[in-house]
């Protein structure tokens, strides 16, 4: 039975530090830092079948495997790790591709913690929302969306942590009824800050830009959110979803 080959990908020297150690313990790995054409590489080592390592953030992994991706009984295994090497995240082919398996055991071997979604899970995220909306919309268009998003996303609402959404939303009527009524805190980011995590919006839109200076309102106040709690990145759980008055989108951190 041969032996699957495992790619160990990092973007960083702090990253290829990790690599070089993952390196060493994983039988028939190589390390590629930096590979270029960065996308074209990886994408073609995940269509020859091959394992994945990532050192890198979440976003990136999934932003540049998206257009090769074909089920979960064909895709390779895919694993995320930060670059302290503290955290194992089996991303893709969780039980069918083996990642849990492989994730488990690639945590053992670095005495890392395995935060595994597709089972029980050993880190629990910080899951938060994030809100927009016409000025003075009723309660009732933001509430039923919020409904709808944690059932789009499999999610109670006693998972939320905060919801949130732009400074010039601090004084929006629905959202500090919904604090008060959900009881959840309430919070709001300044434009620099929102402008952070610009890169792992879903879609910009520029009439939201010039309106208010950012290209998402909902989608980059609940990854602020969420950073905001953990002090660590934070990757969107559901993109926005919408109504004729209001936007809700969902992001998690983990702590």
């Amino acid at each position: 039975m041969s032996v699957l080959k495992v790619c160990i990908i990092a973007l960083t020297e702090q990253g290829l530090i990790l690599a070089n150690r993952l390196n060493s313990l994983v039988e028939n790995s190589e390390v590629l830092y930096k590979p270029k054409p960065f996308t074209q590489t990886v994408q073609e080592h995940f269509k020859q079948g091959h394992r994945l390592i990532f050192i890198s953030a979440t976003g990136i992994v999934v932003r540049t495997l998206a257009p090769v991706l074909q089920d979960k009984y064909k895709d390779p295994a895919v694993l995320v790790l930060d670059e302290q090497g503290e955290f194992v995240i089996p991303l893709l082919s969780g039980h069918e591709g083996g990642a849990n398996d492989f994730a488990a055991t690639i945590a053992n071997k670095i005495n890392a913690k395995l935060v595994q979604t597709t089972a029980k899970a050993y880190v629990k995220p910080i899951y938060t929302i994030g809100l927009g909306c016409e000025r003075n919309c009723p309660i009732s268009f933001v509430q039923s969306l919020i409904t709808q998003a944690l059932f789009d996303a499999n999610l109670e609402l006693s998972q939320i942590k905060s919801i949130n959404s732009i400074d010039i939303k601090a004084d929006e009527q629905a959202f500090m009824a919904l604090s008060t009524l959900l009881n959840i805190p309430f919070n709001t980011f300044d434009v620099p800050t929102l402008q952070t995590v610009e890169d792992q919006l879903s879609i910009k839109s520029d009439y939201i830009f010039q309106t208010v200076g950012v290209y998402g309102v909902a989608e980059s106040s609940a990854l602020c959110g969420a950073s905001k709690i953990t002090g660590n990145e934070s990757e969107l759980v559901l993109n926005k979803i919408k109504n004729t008055k209001a936007t809700v989108a969902i992001a998690r951190s983990y702590p």
